[in-house]
């Protein structure tokens, strides 16, 4: 029985040892682990991409995708070092739970080898029982080292765990500085590509100006903006109508209102409201013509969009705004930028880490009108990840 008691003691140090020095590996998608390191590969491709993008035909198409693809890239880090967090925490508690339970066993068992062999050897109960006790210390030892192997394998995903926090840091300062360079270069692109688009014209610019500062509603600039003649015809394609349910959402993000619901200030507008990390890529869900750009009452920055006569979109929040009012645009091409600053790498670590949410998001406000009257834009966009 003392013999017993030894291996289960040199059991546990020899498993406790032997995980102090396992690292693990990502088995299957889904694991954290293995999507950060998914994310961090997808990060490191739009850095490639952002090298040939400048020897691409169409750069502003090429930047676009480049600078999607660091924005999905970070998305993906994000959620993975959120995750890794989450699970991380667990495990110290599981760890620490077992730790105890472990402590209190090896105790019990010091004490059983320091006692004299003889005292061990023999069961008060005589022979019999001794041969008993040792047979069910026996039948305890295999699940005993299963325990050991299990503890030994949470052990070695905690340790990965934590250095991911320490791969991923790099990983994220590399794909903020990335996606920088890539909308520097994009807005530069834009700007070349500028004189070249189809354009439709103004008949009275000054017109439009002055409807921007004289409206007090968004209703009533939309339905003056309805009726400011534009030169040359507008868009051509298929029926706008026929993209009901079709369009790809401007920003990347998540529903925060919905159409004429009220927001935290209980504040209701007749469209909708997307939650997207700051700074994001807004694009054009369909192809259309720049209508109006530029600050508009609260809405911050505003651009929009007629895809066909009788339909305007409008998308409010932007920090930043391409184009030039009458400029025909293709389905997908840039219109600016969310408000917000990009957060700094270090920012990732800690908001995974304490949960706090820290990093902002940002909002694009989304109106559609048609026959100057708003309708649910939920009806239109598909509403889920891209």
């Amino acid at each position: 029985m003392m013999v017993i008691a030894r291996r289960i003691a040199l059991a546990l140090a020899l498993g406790l040892m032997l995980g102090a020095g396992h690292t693990g590996v990502a088995r299957a998608n889904g694991d954290p682990v293995f999507d950060a390191r998914t994310a961090a590969d997808e990060l490191r491709a739009a850095t490639r991409a952002l090298s040939d993008a400048t020897e691409a035909g169409d750069r502003v198409a090429a930047l676009s995708r480049v600078v999607r693809a660091y924005e999905d890239g970070l998305r993906a880090m994000r959620e993975a070092l959120r995750r890794a967090a989450i699970k991380e925490q667990s495990l110290k508690l599981e760890f620490a739970n077992r730790r105890a339970q472990l402590a209190r066993l090896i105790g019990v068992l010091q004490t059983l080898g320091r006692a004299p062999a003889p005292l061990v050897l023999i069961h008060p109960s005589g022979a019999l029982a001794t041969a008993e006790s040792g047979q069910i210390l026996s039948d305890v030892t295999p699940a005993l080292y299963r325990r050991v192997q299990d503890l030994r394998t949470r052990l070695g995903e905690l340790q990965v765990l934590q250095g991911l926090q320490k791969s991923a840091l790099e990983d994220v300062q590399n794909g903020l500085k990335g996606v920088q360079q890539a909308r520097v270069a994009l807005a530069e692109a834009i700007g070349r590509r500028t004189r070249k688009l189809p354009r439709r014209l103004v008949s009275d610019p000054a017109r439009l100006q002055q409807l921007a500062r004289n409206s007090d509603t968004l209703t009533s600039f939309a339905a003056g903006l309805s009726d400011l003649p534009i030169e040359g015809v507008d868009s051509s394609g298929p029926d706008f109508a026929s993209a009901r349910g079709k369009l790809p959402l401007p920003v990347y993000g998540t529903l925060l209102h919905g159409f004429n619901q009220a927001d935290a200030a209980g504040i209701r507008r007749p469209g909708i409201v997307i939650a997207a990390p700051p700074v994001s890529l807004v694009t054009t869900p369909w192809a259309a013509t720049i209508r109006y750009r530029g600050p508009l009452l609260d809405y911050g920055n505003v651009i929009i969009l007629e895809p066909q006569s009788g339909y305007l979109i409008i998308l409010a929040g932007l920090g930043q705004i391409y184009g030039k009012v009458g400029q025909i645009l293709s389905a997908g091409d840039p219109v600016g930028l969310l408000r917000g600053a990009e957060p700094a790498a270090r920012d990732f670590l800690v908001e995974t880490a304490d949960g706090s949410g820290d990093i902002r998001q940002e909002t694009l406000y989304i109106e559609i009108r048609k026959d100057r009257k708003p309708v649910d834009p939920a009806a239109w966009f598909i509403l889920k990840d891209r």
